[in-house]
């Protein structure tokens, strides 16, 4: 087993042969900076001073040829030949609450949301706990690499773990998910992972903002703000997006929570300009949310996951109305 130390430090620690080195540190209980997981958000780049390794995704788009000709690397696409010597700055935020641990989980349980977004329930092998607003990656039969979705449930003793996924057109992974998957079926499951969990000591009005398969980690988020013994007297914002009126989903899990139209309220916006009959919010989540809480937003705390570009949007939007970063919660995908 590979030992991994680090540069200048007495910082080092064993990573399984088929492990990565990020995903190993993160095991070990250390704070190694990441986000997406699967090689696109450039957050887990690190110096390969000594050693040999393999690149699980050698045109991961993390990594520019700059970085690469200086010996950068991406810690979650990376799996030691053999012991090594990186450089890297530790943080304590990315510690992990709940270390994230590999095993096998069975499909227990599906249903349709919408025409393209399917809840999977899985079960795992033995319970791990998580933070709502989470996610892990599946290893899918016939699919190279981890998928990252996220968590729509909260934890629990039964060990369960729902995941709303969002078909993507030819895609492989949701292909595999969608079209042979069965109930009964085993898939591979690793995590929790993701820094946009919900912050239940951060005792301000929510707001969620959601579009597309973002559904998910939202929903988990106002499923544990609605049960927190802090949620007295604070507000829930749920704004989900989509294109068409068929795409409009959420509203019947929001209803489950207690206070659900007094201090839980969901604002569905359509973006497509025709006449179908639609006589909610027009536009974009960015938009609306704009629209609705200009003049408190920056005494929320706020929780988004959706498209790139909304996520973009969103971010922009925040940005502009002053909105502290300590208070904007999110997980990059791509």
């Amino acid at each position: 087993m590979p030992t991994i130390a680090v540069k200048g430090s007495d910082i080092q620690w064993q990573c399984a042969d088929d492990d990565t080195i990020m995903r190993s540190a993160l095991r070990a209980g250390l704070g190694f900076p990441y986000e997406c997981n699967v090689g696109s958000c450039g957050n887990c780049r690190f110096d390969l001073l000594d050693g040999e390794i393999e690149e699980l995704r050698p045109d991961a788009p993390g990594l520019s040829e700059r970085d690469r000709e200086r010996g950068r690397r991406l810690g979650c696409q990376t799996r030691p030949l053999g012991d090594c010597m990186v450089k890297l700055r530790f943080m304590p935020q990315y510690v992990s609450h709940f270390p994230p641990a590999r095993q096998s989980a069975i499909l227990v349980g599906v249903r349709d949301i919408t025409h393209d977004i399917r809840e999977f329930r899985f079960k795992l092998d033995r319970p791990i706990r998580f933070l709502a607003g989470q996610y892990a990656l599946l290893d899918l039969p016939g699919v190279g690499g981890g998928r990252a979705y996220s968590m729509a449930n909260t934890e629990n003793d039964a060990g369960e773990w729902h995941f709303q996924i969002r078909r993507v057109p030819n895609g492989v992974a949701t292909g595999e998910l969608f079209d042979r998957l069965l109930v009964g079926d085993k898939v591979g499951v690793d995590g929790p992972y993701g820094m946009a969990y919900f912050r239940e000591e951060a005792e301000r009005d929510i707001i969620c903002l959601a579009g597309g398969s973002g559904l998910s980690p939202m929903i988990s988020v106002s499923r544990a703000a609605a049960a927190s013994p802090r949620f007295a007297g604070r507000t829930i914002d749920f704004i989900y997006g989509g294109r068409t009126t068929q795409d409009i989903c959420g509203e019947d899990m929001l209803a489950e929570l207690p206070r659900f139209g007094t201090h839980v309220r969901y604002h569905p916006v359509v973006s497509a300009d025709s006449d179908d009959g639609w006589s909610g919010h027009r536009g974009f989540v960015h938009e609306v949310a704009e629209r609705l809480f200009s003049d408190r937003i920056r005494d929320c705390e706020i929780y988004f996951a959706g498209p790139p570009l909304m996520g973009q949007a969103v971010q922009k939007m925040l940005i502009d109305l002053g909105v502290p970063s300590t208070q904007v919660h999110f997980d990059q995908f791509y």
